[in-house]
């Protein structure tokens, strides 16, 4: 089995150096063993569990799932039924955000209608919602965003996904 150096992975895997470098630090894959000289030193098997990694994120799945993914694969036992309940899962999740991202689409449609678009900005509508506080309804989280005011949905309570979780590593 011919080994690499990490530019070389990185390479023939479609990413970036430190994208695997990244990858390494998250624990989804492991450290190398390296050369008398230093040099890190990749089975060619890290390639394909790279673009598995990849695939997965492009996928909408988390590092985490990822991760739980990359375990099933291997745990003796596992069957297709527990890979299918997760991209169920994952499925649920796209739903509740595309609902959410329509939530939010259609609240700033509307702001953005009721918005003269003249004036100066300490008149402007669109500036004022957002830095009005609106009473939190019973039940309602206090980082939860509510539309009901403006005649739309609300959205979800669900958590958005954090910058670091739609970064392309």
């Amino acid at each position: 089995m011919e080994s690499m150096t990490i530019g070389k992975l990185a390479k023939r895997a479609g990413v970036g150096v430190e994208t695997i470098r990244f990858y390494e630090r998250k624990g989804l894959l492991p450290e190398p063993p390296r050369r008398y000289s230093g040099y890190r030193e990749y089975p060619e098997s890290a390639i394909d569990r790279v673009r598995f990694i990849r695939r997965a994120k492009e996928l909408g799945f988390t590092l985490k799932e990822i991760g739980e993914l990359l375990e099933l694969r291997i745990r003796p036992g596992t069957t297709c039924r527990q890979i299918s309940d997760q991209a169920t899962a994952k499925i649920a999740d796209i739903e509740e955000k595309i609902r959410s991202l329509e939530a939010m689409r259609s609240a700033l449609e509307k702001l953005a209608a009721d918005c003269p678009a003249s004036g100066p900005t300490s008149e402007c509508p669109i500036l004022a919602h957002m830095s009005h506080q609106l009473p939190a309804a019973a039940g309602d989280a206090p980082h939860s965003p509510s539309f009901s005011h403006l005649g739309v949905l609300d959205v979800p309570s669900s958590t958005p996904p954090r910058p670091s979780d739609r970064k392309r590593h």
